[in-house]
This record gives C-alpha cells, structure tokens and sequence, in this order.
C-alpha cells in the first residue's frame, strides 16, 4: 500500500461517510480498482481513518452535542443496539464480508431500489408535502424521542453488511418514523460519533499485535488517510445538510443502483 493509496481511501471516505451510499463499499471498491493488497493493515486501515470524519463531525456539531445532555442521552440509547449487534457479528464482518466486493455490490443494489421505493411511497403518503414538512426547521433535535432513538439504532445496526451504508439506514429509519429530515440527518451525523468511535477503538484492540509491527511508512500512509478523511468530510457533510433542504435522496438510489450494476458487470468480466 502506497502513500497515494492512503490519499485516495481517505478521500473516499470522507466524502462518502455521511452520504447514504456506504462508504465501505466506496472504500473496498477503491481498494480492490487500485489493486491494493488485502491484508489485516488495509483492513485496520478502512476502519480506523473513520476518525477522521468523526473529528469533522465534533468540530462542526461542538456547540449542538454538548447544549443538550438530553440529546446526548438520546445518542447513547440509539448507540447500545448497535454496539451490541456489532459486538456479536464483529468476526463475521472482518473475516468474511468487508472484502467481499460481491456483497458489497448486492447490497447497493438492494439499497438503491429501498431508498428509490421509500421515498415514493412517502411522497406518496403524505399527497407530495412530504418534502416541505421533513424540511421543516422549526423542531429542535431533542424532540427525537428515547424510543425513536432505540429504534434508530436497530436500523444502523444493519450497516454492518459491507454496502448497506449507516447514514441510509439510520435516515430511512428515522423517516419511517416520522423524524424530520433535517432532524434525523443530523442526528444521523451525531450518532456517528459513538459508533464510529466504538467501531475503530474495538477494531485497534483487536489488531493491537499486528499493531506493533507496523512500519513508520505505514503509520504516515495512515496518518495521511485520516487527515485527508478529516478535510473531505467536511465538505460533504456541508454539503449534504444544503442538499436536503429542498432534494430527497432518490438521486443517491439510482446512484447506488448504476454502481452496483457496474461493480456486477465488472466482477463477471474479471
């Protein structure tokens, strides 16, 4: 792995980490094109320069995250499925599925055709007001309920499968629940915090012997990933909080769906 393989991965991840189009897929799909090796760094790797978007989150959410310990107990009770999911499926994932480009491509695929249906089925609920009621700015994050929360986290918990993608996940549950949608992508950017946080911490203690061999070209490749994951995640999430004011999410469907279908296409011709 190069150090222009790090610079790549980094940015993939910072733009794609809070975009409901899975930025494990985005990473293993550019770990795979750039025919970087699969070893337990690059792995480590995917998982750990995480950190760098979450430190853009903390930056541009500071004031918000820490006005509320009402909000911050919300967070933690959507946090607890997911830790405990993760917890139990934390091998299968690593082992199995993170490098596994097949699932990575079906679940775009299935993820795409969700988030297209969802939200016709909403406009559809809702007689085409759906829009400019979700976008409504007038309702704090706090009116996010503790059950609504537990819920939540149920919904991120499935963005364990490689491709799913935790911000689709945790938007179309919250959607479903009836959450604005300016309220539950934020809360979607909060709820990153411990998840992400928990996902690297867990995943640099259980490679903490492989760890200790690391060369010091590997810890700048790394270092260059997580500052590169930090600058670009804050343009996306920048970006993505202006798009939501007036767009929904079926452009990322289709995105997701013309990805997976050029993944398969390139899989069967390998």
């Amino acid at each position: 792995m190069t150090i222009l393989h790090g610079l790549i991965l980094g940015i993939v991840e910072g733009l794609t980490e809070f975009l409901p189009i899975s930025s494990t897929a985005h990473m293993i799909l550019a770990a795979d094109w750039l025919r970087v090796p699969s070893t337990e760094f690059l792995k480590t790797f995917e998982i750990s320069i995480q950190l760098g978007a979450i430190l853009a989150v903390i930056i541009l959410y500071w004031k918000k995250i820490w006005s509320s310990w009402n909000l911050i107990w919300k967070i933690g009770a959507a946090f607890i499925p997911t830790a405990i999911i993760g917890l139990i499926f934390y091998k299968i994932v690593k082992n199995y599925l993170l490098d596994n480009v097949w699932v990575v491509a079906f679940a775009l695929l299935l993820g795409g055709i969700i988030l297209i249906w969802f939200e016709k089925y909403l406009a559809q609920k809702n007689s085409g007001k759906e829009l400019t009621n979700q976008n409504a700015l007038d309702e704090k994050l706090e009116t996010i309920t503790y059950k609504q929360a537990g819920i939540i986290g149920v919904f991120q918990a499935l963005a364990i499968i490689p491709g799913v993608s935790r911000a689709a996940a945790t938007i179309i549950g919250g959607l479903s629940l009836g959450i604005k949608r300016k309220n539950i992508v934020e809360f979607s950017f909060l709820l990153a915090i411990p998840t992400m946080l928990a996902a690297s911490a867990l995943d640099l203690y259980k490679s903490r012997d492989a760890l200790l061999l690391l060369s010091g070209h590997e810890l700048i490749i790394w270092l260059i990933g997580f500052i590169t994951a930090f600058i670009t995640a804050i343009i996306g999430v920048r970006f993505f909080i202006k798009y939501i004011q007036k767009n929904n999410f079926v452009p990322f469907g289709w995105y997701r769906i013309v990805l997976a279908l050029v993944v398969i296409a390139w899989l069967m011709l390998k």
